[in-house]
C-alpha cells in the first residue's frame, strides 16, 4: 500500500469551552451518496472530552461542511463511569437508528492511572443527536480483561454483532517516574448490540517491545477482513499497522506493508494515531490523528496503490 498525506482537514475550535484541543477519534458514519458523519472527541481546559461531529464529503475530501455546534455527548455525572469524559469509537446503524459506541473513563490514583469501559448511546436523527442507554456501561472490566475495556471497531454482520475491543491488563508506575499501559485487542460478539459476551479471544496480540495496540479500523472485501490499527512501541510514538483475516478472528500482522510514515517535521512527526479507514467508491481514504493524541486536529491520506 502506498498512502498520499494530504495535510490537516479538521482543526479544534478553541473558542467553544469542549473544544480547547484535540479533535481525536475520527469516526465514521455514512449518511448517503458521498457523504459522511465524522464523529471526534474534543477536551476542554480541565482535559475532560466531548463527543461532536463534521460532515464530509468523499468527492471533496479536503473540505469540511457542517459542525456540530454543541457536544452531542458529554460527561456523565461524578462517580459515574464517564465522569471524566466520552470518546465515540463506532458508529452502527440498526432498525433506522444509530448505535454510537464510546468510551468512558474516570481518573485513578495514583496519576496517572485511569480506569475506562464501553457506553452506548442511541440517535433517532441520523446521528445528530443521542440519549445514552444508560448510566451504566454496557462492556466492564472483567476476568478477561482485569484493568480496563476501551473502544472497538463494532460491525453488524446479519443477526450477529462483533466487536474487536481494547483489553487492558496491565499498568505499570515505575519509580523512575512516568506510566506505561499494556492492552491489545479481543473480541465479543452478542445478538442485539448491547449485551455481549466473551472469551478472552485475542486477536491482535502485542509483539516484541510492544506495549499497546489501539482502536482498530475494519474493512472487509470480498469476504477478506482488513485491519489498520495504531500500535505503540518501547521509545517511539504511535505508528499504524495492518494485518489480514479470513474470519475476523485469527489474522495476519503485516505492518511492513501499511505505507503510511511519520513526516519529518510538523504535526504528525512523532505518532501516527487513531486512524479510521473508510472505504467508498473503489478508493480508500485514511483520517487519522498525529502527535499528542490528536491535540492538533485530524489529517487525511487517500491510497494511491
Amino acid at each position: 500500500m502506498k498512502w498520499e498525506k494530504q495535510g490537516l482537514i479538521f482543526c479544534p475550535d478553541s473558542s467553544k469551552y469542549w473544544q480547547r484541543t484535540h479533535a481525536a477519534l475520527p469516526t465514521a458514519l455514512h449518511l448517503e451518496g458521498d457523504l459522511y458523519r465524522i464523529f471526534f472527541t474534543s477536551r476542554d481546559a480541565d482535559q475532560r472530552t466531548y463527543v461532536g461531529w463534521f460532515e464530509w464529503d468523499a468527492s471533496n475530501p479536503t473540505a469540511i461542511g457542517e459542525v456540530a455546534q454543541s457536544p452531542v455527548l458529554t460527561p456523565g455525572p461524578l462517580g459515574f463511569f464517564d465522569d471524566h469524559g466520552v470518546q465515540a469509537t463506532a458508529a452502527v446503524r440498526h432498525d433506522g437508528r444509530i448505535y454510537l459506541y464510546y468510551l468512558g473513563w474516570n481518573l485513578g490514583a495514583p496519576a496517572p492511572l485511569f480506569y475506562t469501559a464501553i457506553g452506548l448511546a442511541i440517535s433517532k436523527d441520523d446521528g445528530r443527536s443521542f440519549e445514552k442507554y444508560s448510566p451504566a456501561p454496557i462492556m466492564d472490566r472483567s476476568s478477561f480483561d482485569p484493568w480496563i475495556v476501551s473502544g472497538g471497531a463494532v460491525r453488524k454482520e446479519g443477526d450477529q454483532w462483533r466487536m474487536w475491543y481494547i483489553s487492558g491488563f496491565k499498568f505499570e508506575i515505575p519509580e523512575a517516574g512516568g506510566a506505561k499501559s499494556f492492552y491489545d485487542i479481543k473480541h465479543a460478539h452478542s445478538t442485539d448490540g448491547i449485551h455481549w459476551q466473551r472469551d478472552g479471544k485475542v486477536c491482535l496480540p502485542l509483539q516484541k517491545n510492544e506495549s499497546n495496540i489501539s482502536r482498530p479500523s475494519i474493512v472487509v472485501e470480498q469476504g477478506r477482513y482488513r485491519a489498520w490499527y495504531p500500535t505503540k512501541k518501547e521509545n517511539r510514538g504511535y505508528r499504524i499497522g495492518y494485518a489480514e483475516s479470513q474470519d475476523g478472528l485469527d489474522w495476519q500482522r503485516m505492518d511492513d506493508r501499511v505505507g503510511i510514515e511519520v513526516s519529518e517535521e510538523g504535526w504528525d512527526a512523532e505518532a501516527l494515531d487513531k486512524q479510521e479507514v473508510i472505504a467508498h467508491r473503489g478508493k480508500k481514504f485514511m483520517l487519522y490523528n498525529g502527535n499528542r493524541f490528536g491535540f492538533d486536529g485530524i489529517g487525511l491520506a487517500i491510497l494511491t496503490e
